[in-house]
């Protein structure tokens, strides 16, 4: 799970149209909420209220921020909602409405670094969650060159302490949210932050509890939603067929090679990532692939250039089979196992499968020897 800042996923594009949809001429509805807020170090002038829709914020109101920094907004809301305010594009806070009053005060300059919410757990919760990603993903950042730097000089042993410190902190936000399980907080957290492909099995466990405790949430629907596609291709599930062009000109299919264990091997030429780990791949292969049942790798290349693809093929000493369509993105294979970035792996066994995915590194070829040595 590589993390991104929570805050920018759902900030990336705001509409201007129908800045007065949300607001209404009274505040005794029992939806009702109100945000009182005051800014230090503002200039008078507006400031803004956004709604997160379905893909982009959606501005829903505006106010003035008086001499004193002093603001009010005033509407109804149906449900727990993420919304921003804002003086600008760049600088905003997302908070979670409900009904009843939320109170902030922020320094005008940077309003999401140094905002104070009072009446809003979920506000609280969010801006947590919010902290824990931005440091999460820091430290995640300095701990990948630590990892590059130990495999370059075959220090094997200081990359694996790595990557266990890499996954420990990967595992502290999924805890988080595994810790707030009737929050649109997490169930927003899981569909923005957890990776279907390699995550799955947690992903749904939480869709599961937020069905039974905020089964009508927009968020809950959400991340269903998100998952949906997922489920075919979820560990313990048969692998879905495979069958494309070789670089001979022939076909060959993923179902051919029941029997052992394989490794779809998603990747391309142009991708950096992939060919910085063809000759761990190739080592790994050249050692396994006559032990126990078996182990062949099926490459699945996202290539658009079949030259190119032929000669990373010969290069990189990639001896198993390959295939492509040559649609790079577009590829049937990566639609049909909703890849989204590569290097991807997923492991099938000799019966068809799926029992790993997002394999790589240390952690590949610990379960290579786990189940083949």
């Amino acid at each position: 799970m590589k993390l991104r800042n929570i805050a920018a996923i759902a900030s990336a594009v705001v509409v201007l149209a129908g800045c007065q949809g949300n607001k209404t001429a009274s505040n005794s509805g029992e939806n009702s909420y109100t945000i009182k807020g005051k800014l230090n170090n503002a200039a008078a002038g507006p400031i803004y209220l956004y709604e997160l829709g379905e893909v982009q914020f959606e501005a829903r109101d505006t106010a003035q921020v008086s001499q004193d920094g002093t603001f009010s907004f005033e509407g109804t809301v149906a449900e727990p909602t993420f919304y921003r305010i804002a003086t600008d594009q760049q600088n905003g806070l997302m908070l979670v409405l409900d009904k009843g009053e939320i109170n902030v005060v922020a320094d005008a300059k940077d309003l999401n670094g140094t905002a104070k919410v009072e009446g809003s757990e979920d506000t609280k919760l969010f801006l947590e969650l919010n902290q824990l990603v931005n440091d999460t993903r820091r430290k995640q950042m300095e701990l990948e060159e630590q990892f590059k730097k130990a495999m370059q000089e075959g220090k094997t042993e200081q990359a694996e302490q790595v990557r266990q410190e890499f996954m420990v902190l990967q595992n502290q936000v999924k805890n988080f949210i595994a810790q707030h399980p009737s929050s649109v907080v997490a169930a927003f957290g899981t569909a923005s932050l957890v990776d279907p492909n390699n995550d799955f099995a947690f992903a749904d466990s939480m869709s599961t509890l937020f069905n039974q405790n905020i089964p009508n949430s927009k968020y809950t629907t959400l991340l269903n939603e998100r998952l949906k596609p997922f489920r075919s291709t979820a560990i313990g599930q048969t692998a879905p067929d495979i069958s494309l062009p070789t670089p001979d000109g022939g076909s060959k299919s993923l179902s051919s090679l029941r029997g052992k264990y394989v490794l779809i091997d998603f990747w391309a030429s142009w991708c950096g990532p992939c060919r910085q780990e063809n000759p761990n791949v190739v080592r790994m292969y050249n050692e396994y692939k006559n032990k126990g049942e078996g182990f062949e790798i099926f490459g699945v290349s996202l290539d658009q250039s079949r030259e190119k693809w032929l000669q990373a093929i010969e290069k990189d000493k990639l001896t198993w089979p390959h295939v492509s369509d040559l649609q790079g993105w577009q590829s049937s294979a990566a639609s049909l196992y909703n890849v989204t970035a590569i290097p991807q792996t997923v492991l099938v066994d000799p019966q068809g499968k799926i029992i790993a995915k997002g394999l790589r590194g240390p952690e590949l070829e610990q379960k290579l020897a786990s189940l083949l040595n």
